[in-house]
């Protein structure tokens, strides 16, 4: 049994185990993955791998608490942002977390931003949906009742599909989620948000991330439900993204189609754990 050294962070409520691999080689299986998870000492949301540096970009793992390694993580990418920001003092941090490079930057106190990249909606394969006959912009689902409604599905790294409904706490995410996430229309499964328009300019959300469960708070989510919001004319391009446990402000630029996330991180404090 080894020990690993490794920083413990969270991004309004989302919980991240950071491993730090630029100086070692630290692989874990799945069902350790699956084990630290559920362990009360070393629960988490995300796992991330920290990998060597390749021309001034830092390259991330992530991991779901069922050891399936997924492509973005919008508050666990800010945490890494900060993490090297508080050993280089540098602003301007770039990571690569799977195909994608995202440009962060330290606007102010443990204050992060990050550019998440395109937003995709126009094709079912870029979300991913099982075939064409499947409509990204107006999703059923067969068991849900008349009042949710059709969901909006996007990719923003991860893939998503949204819910406007009038009260996003009075859903029995818990039971549905689960059966959305695993549902034949997704073949990559994904992460389903009810979202509740507060004004133009505001939105609450309830999130229930594939692999994880409900969860806290969820970057990727907050991107996804403003871009369908937009879609959708319910809000303008600007939006805040309020959970329970804090709020993260998404910039939509349109024309570019790319995603800005802006939002708070916590302090680094290091832990230690055998697998």
């Amino acid at each position: 049994m080894a020990q690993i050294n490794a920083y413990r962070m969270d991004g309004i409520g989302n919980n991240f185990i950071i491993i730090d691999n630029r100086l070692n080689d630290i692989a874990i299986e799945k069902e350790k993955i699956i084990n630290l998870a559920q362990n009360d000492k070393t629960f988490f949301d995300q796992l991330i791998f920290l990998e060597k540096e390749e021309n001034k970009v830092y390259p991330i793992r992530i991991f779901n608490p069922d050891g399936v390694e997924v492509g973005a993580c919008g508050n666990g990418s800010r945490c890494v942002a900060y993490l090297i920001f508080n050993e280089t003092k540098k602003k301007i941090i770039d990571i690569k977390a799977d195909k994608r490079i995202l440009r962060a930057e330290i606007i102010g106190d443990k204050l992060v931003k990050i550019n998440m990249g395109y937003a995709k909606f126009n094709n079912w394969k870029e979300i991913p949906l099982k075939n064409d006959a499947l409509d990204p912009k107006s999703i059923s689902i067969d068991f849900l009742n008349k009042e949710i409604g059709n969901g909006i599905c996007i990719n923003v790294g991860n893939p998503h599909i949204v819910f406007f409904v009038k009260d996003c706490e009075n859903i029995d995410i818990k039971n549905i989620g689960p059966k959305i996430e695993n549902h034949h229309y997704f073949p990559e499964r994904v992460n389903v948000s009810f979202a509740q328009i507060v004004n133009d300019k505001n939105i609450k959300l309830n999130v229930w991330e594939r692999g994880a469960g409900q969860t806290k708070a969820c970057g990727t989510a907050a991107c996804a439900a403003t871009v369908a919001a937009n879609i959708k004319s319910f809000s303008k391009n600007e939006c805040i993204i309020h959970f329970k446990s804090g709020s993260l402000k998404i910039d939509y630029n349109k024309n570019a189609g790319k995603v800005f996330m802006s939002g708070q991180v916590s302090k680094i404090e290091k832990i230690s754990f055998n697998y």
